[in-house]
């Protein structure tokens, strides 16, 4: 499992013990690991300067936040968010959060599932600075994190929500565009999602309004079933599907 280079930060001492990450001593001389640095956990690779932080404050994130279009931006649209009309919707493969986060900004009440220890850490972090500043603490306010598996937690689950969001990670060998280097690194750390075909039946089960999938436009269909709509784009696509009725 990787470790957490912590270098005595209370924050980073309280994420290692919550996400039973193992504490360093040092920084490793190869392979992957999370250090505290700059007020903030990253993502950091031995030997390399690159770093990988959930950040919802500044960067694309903020951008994104800013100008990125509101209501008009594509998984907005997916989603089928409306002004003055709330949804509850559940990202049940959240990654870094980034599109959460936008639904989250349009006025949506997210819970994030987030099986990796690794990436639940840094979305944690992430969301613990975003409740910490005055332009983003009402966007996090609305923002819950869970640390489970998604498959297991879908099934057992007695939530309901409007909307369930699925975006697995779906290698797709010589199609996929080269990612950037921080993606890329994430994306090797925590891996594919070989089960996520199995992800599709439980979220019909306990969505009011649609299932919403995040494909790559030229992707096959999620678990082969076709969608009942779906919002094409240039380079992603979003298929949606009707809920199953009891």
């Amino acid at each position: 499992m990787t470790g957490l280079l912590g270098n005595g930060a209370p924050a980073a001492l309280a994420l290692a013990e919550r996400f039973a990450l193992p504490l360093l001593d040092a920084a490793p001389a190869e392979g992957r690991y999370l250090i505290w640095e700059n007020d903030q956990l990253a993502l950091a690779e031995a030997g390399d300067k690159t770093r990988v932080v959930v950040d919802f404050v500044a960067g694309a994130q903020a951008h994104r936040r800013k100008f990125g279009g509101g209501l008009g931006q594509p998984v907005a649209r997916a989603v089928g968010l409306k002004q003055g009309v709330p949804l509850s919707v559940l990202d049940a493969t959240a990654g870094q959060g980034r599109d959460a986060f936008v639904l989250a900004s349009q006025g949506a009440t997210v819970t994030l599932l987030e099986r990796s220890p690794v990436a639940a850490a840094l979305l944690a972090d992430g969301l613990a600075r975003a409740a910490a500043d005055a332009a983003t603490a009402s966007i996090a306010a609305r923002m819950q994190l869970i640390h489970a598996d998604a498959l297991a937690w879908l099934t057992q689950t007695e939530q309901r929500f409007d909307v369930v969001f699925l975006d697995p990670m779906f290698p797709e060998p010589n199609k996929r565009a080269k990612s950037k280097k921080d993606m890329a690194a994430f994306q090797t750390l925590i891996g594919g999602d070989p089960d996520a075909d199995g992800l599709l039946e439980p979220a019909r089960r306990i969505a009011g309004k649609r299932v919403v999938v995040k494909r790559p436009r030229i992707a096959p269909w999620l678990a082969a079933t076709r969608p009942d709509f779906d919002y094409p784009g240039e380079s992603t696509r979003f298929d949606a599907y009707l809920p199953r009725k009891s």
